[in-house]
């Protein structure tokens, strides 16, 4: 009997190692230092990514920014923060340009254009890797 706790010990050693790895990974809900909002519901904040809402809760305008649909820090955001796939928040974003209804976010290359941007547009969101924030931004709580 030991030596089977000792293979499950050894079995499941990978899967805690694992999550240590994936919290440091997180993806953060980024804004402006502008933004007056400190946290905002997975439902508010897909509706915002979504482009179906187009201010903060307070009326301010937001400013989307995004990632490549292939990059993988879009891909996590998006799978983990907003519970959809990126493909389905594409269809959206089409739906609403190609009905003349909306438009689709502001889309930069990679994580220091995104900061760059957020940094310098009044009213901005985005996501970032904890490595790359700095004190010109601020992270947005989610629930």
């Amino acid at each position: 009997m030991a030596w089977l706790r000792a293979a499950l010990l050894l079995w499941l050693l990978p899967l805690g190692g694992g999550h240590a790895v994936a919290e440091e990974q997180t993806v953060l809900l980024v804004a402006h230092a502008d933004v007056t909002t400190q946290r905002l519901t997975r439902d508010t904040t897909r509706a915002i990514f979504a482009m179906r809402q187009r201010t903060w809760p307070n009326g301010q305008a937001a400013r989307v920014f995004v990632l490549p649909n292939d990059h993988p820090v879009h891909e996590r955001f998006v799978k983990e923060r907003l519970a959809v796939y990126p493909h389905q928040l594409q269809l959206a974003w089409d739906r609403m340009v190609f009905s003349g209804t909306g438009q689709a976010p502001d889309r930069v290359r990679h994580q220091a254009e995104m900061l760059e941007r957020i940094a310098t547009t009044p009213g901005a969101i985005g996501y970032l890797e904890r490595e790359y924030l700095d004190d010109r931004i601020q992270v947005i709580s989610m629930d």
